[in-house]
């Protein structure tokens, strides 16, 4: 004769996958800690904004960083997302917790890479000049000091 144990985890798998449906990940520059070190009157998250649309009236092409950045990396958030489902559907909600970080990670890296690759519009012969003015000497595109990129980060919250 066999004995079968049967446990009911119901209420768990519910709240995990409630958990996980109330939660988003987003990628980019919080505003609340987009301040630069250098005091301009404009925080990270404007001069990202500025310069993945760009502004015609300031003569700035848009160089596409943020939707191109996810793009790299759509592949692999898409599996973190789906392991987070499947901890989920499991009443794991640690999992779901270790996965929704692991999908902020991968689309922080996508961002920043790229930044980093620079297949972008060239900078203006007036935008060198006051590099050079600065000290600096560097020609790529979305990297001066390093402030914006390093400003990429991930959070997980609660939706709205």
């Amino acid at each position: 004769m066999s004995m079968k144990i049967t446990t009911d985890n119901v209420a768990k798998v519910l709240a995990s996958i409630q958990e996980l449906a109330s939660k988003q990940v987003l990628a980019g520059i919080p505003a609340s800690t987009a301040d630069r070190d250098d005091g301009s009157p404009l925080n990270n998250a404007q001069i990202g904004y500025i310069q993945n649309y760009g502004s015609p009236a300031q003569n700035i092409p848009g160089r596409d960083f943020m939707e191109s950045g996810i793009e790299l990396v759509q592949e692999s958030i898409n599996d973190h997302l789906k392991k987070a489902a499947t901890a989920a559907v499991n009443g794991n909600s640690e999992k779901v917790d270790v996965e929704l970080n692991a999908t902020g990670l991968v689309a922080q890296a996508g961002l920043r890479a790229r930044i980093n690759s620079g297949d972008f519009a060239p900078l203006s012969k007036r935008t060198l000049a006051a590099r050079r003015r600065r000290g600096r000497t560097g020609i790529k595109p979305l990297i001066d000091k390093g402030e914006l990129r390093n400003s990429l980060t991930y959070v997980i919250r609660k939706k709205d």
